[in-house]
């Protein structure tokens, strides 16, 4: 018996082969991402001779609209099957992004296409994630959601490792055009992956009134603030997704510029420390079994709030590169450990013919308040100075996890539908 449970640990928990197809899927299509990573600021820079306002407008303007796009997409994609909605995502991403090299050839680029491209994805972006939240709860158990979770975690990590460095070498060697390229096929192989998974989808409940109304696309919103451990936890991750985000690009001002730091030495401080993503990953499903999910909600959403304030003590030399790194890793692992076991609560909490609309409102409100917290402190670091900026945003993350479930939540008593294990 010991032979076979630790041959099943070695193994991992297998969760059947369609969703081994969803896994590659969303792993070739996160590589292409980060393959990309950079790209489209590049293309506005080198090709299109773009200012600083501009290259600012690339990311916040294009995802504050993308994010407004797709609020009516969540209501509209609850009430049809996911898994075609996937791969129209993926198809939809596949052709946007392929525009830009086919004017790039032609010699007809714009900025106003990149920030056209950028907008089509992002809305696709929030959509797919909200309709694979959705299939997932169908495709498997609720005793699998948290290793499900895990796994893409660990992908996401590994993905964030590997990728920007090879992408940095092609963009050199063919330039950031290329990689837009192979960003545009990882969502074609996504798209195809997704296909080949096969088997039955059950149908969603058709709702009596099959007309949208106005008051349908605030349906998410007030699904989560009506749940009184949603709403916490909704508050909380888009508070602290928002500042953390917020300070990066002061954090890049101070590093690059006053400190004296070289680009490979930034680099490297956000490259490395992201093998805690792995770990904390690899680490969730275990600690959930022995302290039970909502204690390691709870202490993994607080210590990951501790973090970024160590920040202000940064300097120069290869102390405040040791720092900047030490931060990072500590940061980075409570998140590999939080992500998983947040995404599965999320998923457990939300009943089924809600998941599409909870998650898109969701991840609608993380980007606009990502867009919004980032304007915002461009303005104080110009106003106070990055230090202090930066420092403001550590301080105010302390107390994010005032915002974290006070008590477990009980389950849904709700009549779930049959997984569609291969």
């Amino acid at each position: 018996m010991r032979r076979r449970h630790r041959l099943g640990h070695l193994l991992g928990h297998r969760l059947g082969r369609r969703f081994g197809w969803l896994w590659g899927a969303y792993g070739t299509s996160a590589l292409g991402t980060w393959l990309a990573f950079g790209a489209f600021p590049l293309i506005a820079i080198q090709v299109l001779h773009a200012g600083p306002a501009e290259v600012a407008a690339l990311s916040s303007v294009g995802a504050a609209v993308g994010a407004a796009v797709a609020v009516p997409l969540g209501p509209w994609v609850e009430f049809r099957r996911k898994r075609p909605v996937l791969i129209t995502m993926d198809l939809v991403r596949f052709a946007a992004l392929l525009t830009i090299p086919a004017a790039f050839a032609l010699g007809a680029l714009t900025f106003l296409q990149l920030l056209l491209v950028l907008v089509v994805v992002a809305a696709a972006d929030i959509t797919f994630r909200a309709a694979s939240g959705a299939y997932l709860k169908t495709l498997l158990p609720a005793e699998d959601l948290l290793v499900a979770n895990a796994r893409f975690e660990s992908t996401a990590w590994t993905t964030t490792i590997i990728g920007p460095p090879l992408g940095g070498v092609a963009i050199g060697l063919l330039g950031p055009v290329a990689t837009v390229v192979a960003d545009a096929v990882s969502f074609l192989l996504s798209a195809l992956g997704i296909r080949a998974m096969g088997g039955p989808e059950p149908r969603p409940e058709r709702r009596e009134v099959t007309r949208m109304r106005a008051g349908d696309l605030l349906d998410g919103w007030r699904y989560i603030l009506a749940d009184a451990t949603l709403r916490p936890l909704f508050f909380n991750t888009a508070l602290f997704n928002g500042l953390v985000m917020a300070a990066s690009p002061l954090l890049a001002v101070l590093m690059l510029g006053r400190l004296g730091f070289a680009p490979w030495q930034y680099g490297l401080a956000f490259a490395a420390p992201s093998i805690g993503g792995l770990l904390g990953s690899r680490m969730a499903r275990p600690l959930v079994t022995r302290f039970g999910q909502h204690q390691v909600l709870v202490v993994a959403g607080t210590l990951r709030a501790i973090w970024p304030v160590g920040l202000a003590f940064l300097g120069p030399g290869t102390g405040g590169l040791l720092l900047v790194m030490g931060v990072e890793l500590g940061l980075i692992f409570c998140c590999g450990v939080f992500n998983p076991v947040y995404a599965t609560y999320r998923l457990q909490r939300t009943a089924t013919d809600r998941v599409t609309r909870t998650l898109s409102a969701w991840a609608v409100t993380t980007k606009a308040s990502t867009a919004l917290l980032t304007a915002l402190w461009g303005v104080l670091g110009s106003l106070l100075g990055p230090p202090t900026a930066i420092c403001l945003a550590g301080v105010l993350l302390l107390a994010t996890p005032l915002l974290l479930p006070r008590r477990a939540a009980a389950h849904l008593s709700e009549p779930e539908p049959a997984p569609n294990r291969a």
